[in-house]
Order: C-alpha cells, then structure tokens, then sequence
C-alpha cells in the first residue's frame, strides 16, 4: 500500500485533483513516504552516556563567555534559543565583530546528523563542540591549559567537573559535556509528529496538500527526507560565493565543489535567514528560488530544474513546512 501511494504523490498534480483530494489521498497512506514519520530517541554514543549532571554541566558551559578568549561570546551567542538556535544573521559574527563566510546553523536536532557544520568537517556532536571555540574568527578560546585552569578556578566547575568526570577540566570532557547538552536540543513533537503517529486531524488540508506537494511535484523530499527531514549528504544548489569551495574543502574532490550540507527542516519556521550563506529571507522566497530551478553557480546538481509550481501550492508548501514547528521550541523565542 506504502509503494502505491508513494508512487500515486510522484505524479504532477493535475486540474482535477484538488487540495482535499491530496489531503485524502496522503490520509490513505499507512506508511508515509521517503522515510518521514515521528522522530525517535536521538542516538547516544556509548563512550559518552547522557546523565543530568552531565547536561546541566554542558548547559552552564554553552551558555558561559568565560570559553571565549576575552569573556565576551558564548556558544549560545550564535545558537540563541530566541532565535531557532542561530543567531538570525545572513551571515555569522565571530570575534570581535569578525565577519564568517557562512550562515550560523541551526543547531536543533543536531544530535541526528551524521556529520556537522556546513562543510561536514566533524563526524560527531563532541568533535563540533570545540571547534568554534579553537578558531580565532569564532570564540578564540585560550589554549587548552589556560582555559582548563580558568575554569578549575569556578568554583561550581570545580565540582561539576569531578562530579560528573571524576577529575579535573579537561578539553575532551569540555566537549562531552557540551555535546551531552545539544543531545536534548530536539525537536520531535510538532503538529507533523502527532499526523506522522495517527493523528489524521492534527494537519489541515491545506497542509497535508503541502505534504503532497512536498514528496511529489516540488521534488523537495529527493534531498530532505527522512523523520530530520535530511539526507545528510552535500550539493551544490547553485548559490553562494565563487571562492567559498564548500565540502570540496575538506575532501578536495572536484565533484564536492560549492556543494553544502542538506539542512534539517525541524523548526526551519524559527531560524531565518535561508540557505548556506543567508541570501534568502523567508520560506516563500526559498520555494520560488527552487520553483525557478536555482541559481547560476557551476557545477549546480542536476536534481535542481524549473518545476513551475502554483501559487496555491506554494502557500500549501509553506503551510506544511510551519507544521515542522515544535511548540515548545516557538515557546522559547
């Protein structure tokens, strides 16, 4: 039945199927497709196990400027709760004021990527963690000893340090705790979550035209599917500056040249601006950017072509896409 109905939504939507008519087809669907459904647990790696202590260690730590080099920046400086865990910035501002080349991502669900950042340069949450950190443009943390002694100074780090690690600062356990703390940055209770489990009247129609949209004629499930709404992979969309190389930086291949991390769409109501380098300012503007097939940049993927939406299925497309929205997560705007 699956099957059927997957290849039922492939087809271009025609005069005579109506919005109420998608709505009851995508109803019809036991199983939805391309893997989307209600989000799990998110993975825990073994070496590093969630505790209480251990998060509210990390949480101290996200949220403390003492990890930047002059005490003035914070992790959460960039990834502010307010603001969908970015910081509603086109482009990310480091260090004194220092101008990055990408947009700050959002870090809601990152405990589900297979890989961080939007070049894919760290594999794991607790190799992400202190990466802004050690770079000069980001939070210019001090070296590992100065920073391990300044915070074995903090009373509170102290004992939460040897509470939970049983010894002093280190920069690993710095990392474990920060990651521990970004494992609970999930988003998994939308009004999508609550369809995706059975309940059939936590969608409108419009939205569930949306859906239809979404995984058929507006090809927007070929990269972001599954229940993080990623594919995790990289492509070149056809956006963003000439010398920003994007994922070729980090394997040199050719083939990887101004291709970028597919970003999840859990909360992509909160997080504005769109894209890797922030060039567009609202959802309507990202859906007219692929609806006209993207952008000019060489080596764009071949799975960007002109699709020719309507207007009622772009708002549909965007009514959908608000359903991604966790409501405690909007709470903390």
């Amino acid at each position: 039945m699956a099957c059927i109905a997957y290849a039922l939504l492939l087809v271009p939507l025609g005069r005579a199927q109506t919005f109420r008519e998608n709505a009851q087809l995508i109803d019809s669907v036991h199983e939805l497709p391309v893997g989307m459904g209600a989000l799990p647990v998110p993975p825990v790696p073994s070496d590093n196990p969630q505790t209480l202590k251990k998060i509210a260690l990390g949480r101290r730590l996200f949220f403390d400027k003492q990890l930047s080099g002059d005490g003035s920046i914070s992790c959460g400086s960039c990834h502010d709760p307010k603001k969908g865990l970015s910081d509603g910035r086109p482009k990310a501002v480091g260090f004194h004021g220092a101008a990055l080349p990408r947009r700050t991502p959002s870090i809601w669900n990152a405990a589900y990527n297979s890989s961080q950042f939007w070049d894919g340069r760290a594999t794991t949450l607790e190799e992400q963690a202190t990466g802004p950190m050690s770079s000069p443009n980001e939070m210019n943390s001090p070296a590992e000893v100065d920073l391990t002694r300044r915070l074995d100074t903090n009373p509170y780090y102290q004992g939460a340090f040897w509470s939970v690690f049983g010894e002093n600062p280190t920069l690993k356990d710095v990392a474990k705790a920060l990651a521990a703390f970004e494992r609970t940055l999930v988003a998994r209770n939308s009004r999508f979550d609550r369809y995706a489990r059975g309940d059939k009247r936590a969608l409108t129609e419009h939205e569930k035209n949306g859906l239809v949209v979404f995984v058929g004629k507006g090809r927007c499930a070929r990269c972001h599917d599954g229940p993080n709404f990623t594919d995790n992979k990289f492509q070149n969309i056809g956006i963003g500056l000439q010398d920003d190389q994007g994922r070729s930086s980090i394997t040199g291949a050719e083939s990887d040249r101004g291709a970028f991390k597919t970003p999840g769409l859990r909360n992509v109501e909160l997080h504005a601006p769109y894209m890797h380098d922030g060039s567009l300012p609202t959802l309507r503007a990202v859906i007219d950017y692929y609806d006209r097939g993207g952008g000019p940049r060489p080596g764009k993927s071949p799975f960007l072509m002109k699709i020719g939406l309507t207007e009622g299925e772009k708002r549909d497309l965007v009514s959908f896409l608000l359903s991604l929205t966790d409501t405690p997560a909007a709470r903390t705007r």
